[in-house]
């Protein structure tokens, strides 16, 4: 009943079928109201968290005004979802998502994170990182986080936390002053679960490996086209029964929409496998008629290991749209098939490309000199 619902829902979205009228708020009220959002075990937490979230990256001022950001998270609450991602490096996020939920009555899952702040920053100093969690508290207008992630752990020369560490020293443990902070604020009951949030393939692997964490979230390398994280990150996330939340799926707006002009004709930044690539999933798109977004959502909600994928919607008419398409549940597995075939083509990052790729950006030809 919920799978016919969402493909009505669709298909009126879409203007299929001759229906132009129907609003994206109706179509996820009729969701909502067949059945509640979907919801996942994170990892060794316990937290039953919904599998479609929140990212707050666009819930600030990269994101457009307070009342749009505003108005899109607390449509995403009333349809049910349950977690929130935020950090101190997402400009002013944690303000305006303090602000938004002063107006929030049912319970959240609040994740934030440590890093880039206060400047300067110092990563190896307890009284500095502690100073960041208290300005995160006093932002958000709470006096617990549940979730508490290292930001970016595993790039050396982005934030430099460890003493020692698997990442140069196999078998090592992870070491440093910010793992004694975080057992302290978990005594303290400041802190209930703490993480990790990275993007790397093979080093945040390493640190998963460890067990020192509850939680990861891993972002620009597990999406329809990109599944560096399937090699390593994951499996040692799953070992560990770590909860995996799965950071930006459309890619930073690759995948977001169809770039078929700079695909076939255009960006000569882009390497050859990834333009045949590109042309292989937009084909797949013509076949099957999947939206490229519900595609990319739905491929990550078709993984039982990730506990909860973010979404970082701009707008209430984007969380109603993503709402629909989770609720139609996972790809049919012959998809699922193409798409991992697909993905084959490419299967690691080429050096030369960046993390988020550079569609719509004027003037972008490349890497350039070393």
């Amino acid at each position: 009943m919920l799978a016919q619902a969402a493909r009505q829902c669709n298909r009126r979205l879409t203007g299929n079928g001759g229906v132009r009228n129907l609003s994206p708020t109706k179509c996820s009220d009729r969701l909502s109201r067949e059945k509640p959002m979907k919801t996942r075990v994170l990892g060794r937490t316990g937290l039953s968290v919904t599998e479609l979230s929140l990212g707050g990256l666009f819930l600030s001022k990269f994101g457009g005004e307070f009342e749009q950001s505003r108005a899109a998270a607390l449509r995403a609450f009333e349809l049910g979802v349950n977690y929130v991602d935020t950090a101190p490096t997402y400009g002013n996020s944690e303000e305006v998502l303090g602000r938004i939920l002063a107006d929030v009555k049912a319970p959240l899952v609040l994740s934030t994170k440590l890093g880039g702040r206060p400047q300067p920053f110092r990563p190896q100093d307890k009284a500095c990182l502690r100073q960041s969690v208290e300005e995160s508290l006093r932002l958000l207008g709470r006096d617990r986080i549940d979730v508490l992630l290292v930001h970016e752990p595993d790039r050396p020369g982005q934030y430099d936390w460890w003493t020692r560490s698997p990442m140069w020293e196999p078998g090592a443990p992870v070491e440093g002053p910010v793992l004694d902070l975080l057992d302290e604020l978990k005594a303290e009951g400041i802190v209930r679960f703490t993480g990790i949030g990275g993007t790397t393939a093979h080093q945040l692997a390493c640190l998963a490996a460890t067990g020192r964490f509850d939680v990861v979230l891993t972002a620009f390398n597990y999406s329809l086209l990109w599944r560096e994280a399937e090699h390593e990150v994951l499996p040692a996330a799953k070992a560990s029964r770590m909860g995996v939340v799965i950071g930006s799926p459309l890619q930073q707006g690759a995948l977001a929409r169809r770039f078929d002009d700079e695909v076939n004709h255009g960006a000569p930044w882009l390497s050859l496998p990834r333009r045949n690539q590109f042309k292989a999933l937009y084909a797949l798109l013509e076949e099957t008629g999947l939206p490229l977004v519900e595609c990319a959502l739905r491929f990550v909600l078709s993984n039982p290991d990730i506990s909860c994928t973010l979404m970082g919607a701009r707008s209430q008419a984007e969380v109603e749209q993503n709402v629909a398409y989770a609720a139609k549940g996972p790809l049919p597995a012959d998809v699922l098939e193409r798409l991992d075939a697909i993905a084959a083509m490419v299967p690691f990052r080429p050096c030369e490309e960046r993390p988020t790729l550079c569609f719509g950006w004027k003037g972008y030809k490349g890497p350039g000199p070393l």
